[in-house]
């Protein structure tokens, strides 16, 4: 039976909806129990002979992939081919730029760009804490955009960043990510009627992720387990590679492979002492790094 390539658009357990060429959209299972697709994955299907059902038979090459640690200590996959990560923090609950930081190292590690997205401006007290770390970030090269998502302000430059790609949110909880997939979507009630539509009127009506079209263009990816992730980097390398600006300034070290914790020559230490490099990013980035050493010491 012929083969089509299509992508995974929402996944609901077993299940999955795949959209095919023309943007037709259809229900399908998956072959196996080995095979375990995403939101975001490029997959070969089949039509199943009497059914309105297709079969997933193989995941194709991922560009990238968003990975987090599950109870069982291996790397889950969350969702797959993604342009953009949109980080988001907020006025409440109090940021914790660790968290972002994690977050962004990903980012550079999937080889993807990534925004900084401030929400609940309108709660904003013109902390000087917040303000020095949202100064950081853009002096990293990283786009940042504060917004309101219950006045829907600072929206509009945000749709157009997402515009053409396909994005995720990411952040800590009640940080307003869902308000803000809303907002994207035109509000509420058009975001409810998207997942209906996709989904089908009361059947797997459980969505574990979902890829919705956004009104003024481009993709969001919609998923529970995504938006609260705490990303999985496995190893030394992973780290350095996460904070741009200590990757650069390592060039300039006096040892190939040195750590920028304690070595003579430490281009990165000098950065960090000369105010060109961001104390509170390095301090996150020596915190990353204890905690990646201890898990290989585990493993």
């Amino acid at each position: 039976m012929p083969t089509t390539q299509a992508q995974v658009i929402a996944t609901y357990s077993r299940r999955m909806r795949l959209r095919l060429a023309q943007d037709t959209e259809v229900e399908a299972r998956i072959k196996g129990k080995k095979l375990k697709p995403v939101c975001g994955d490029y997959v070969t299907a089949e039509p199943i002979n009497n059914e309105g059902d297709w079969l997933i038979t193989a995941i194709c090459d991922r560009e990238n992939a968003l990975a987090r640690p599950n109870m069982r200590g291996q790397v889950e996959v969350l969702a797959a081919n993604v342009d953009l990560l949109i980080v988001v923090a907020a006025a409440a609950p109090e940021p914790d730029w660790y968290i972002l930081d994690r977050y962004l190292a990903a980012a550079e590690n999937m080889r993807i760009n990534a925004v900084v997205v401030f929400n609940k401006t309108d709660l904003a007290t013109g902390d000087a804490d917040t303000t020095k770390a949202l100064d950081d970030y853009a002096q990293t090269g990283y786009p940042v955009f504060l917004c309101s998502a219950e006045t829907e302000s600072g929206i509009e430059p945000l749709q157009e960043v997402i515009r053409d790609q396909t994005a995720i949110i990411v952040g800590q909880s009640g940080v307003g990510k869902s308000s803000i997939i809303n907002v994207l979507m035109g509000g509420l009630t058009q975001r409810t009627k998207e997942i209906s539509a996709k989904t089908g009127e009361g059947k797997h009506t459980t969505v574990n992720s979902i890829m919705l079209d956004l009104p003024e263009g481009g993709r969001i990816i919609d998923s529970p387990g995504v938006r609260d992730y705490a990303p999985a980097l496995d190893s030394i390398p992973a780290v350095v590679a996460g904070f741009r600006e200590i990757e650069k300034a390592g060039h300039d070290c006096r040892f190939a492979n040195c750590r920028h914790l304690r070595e003579p020559g430490c281009a990165v230490k000098s950065g960090v002492e000369n105010d060109t490099i961001s104390a509170r990013r390095y301090e996150s980035y020596r915190r990353l790094l204890f905690l990646t050493e201890k898990l290989e010491q585990r493993s």
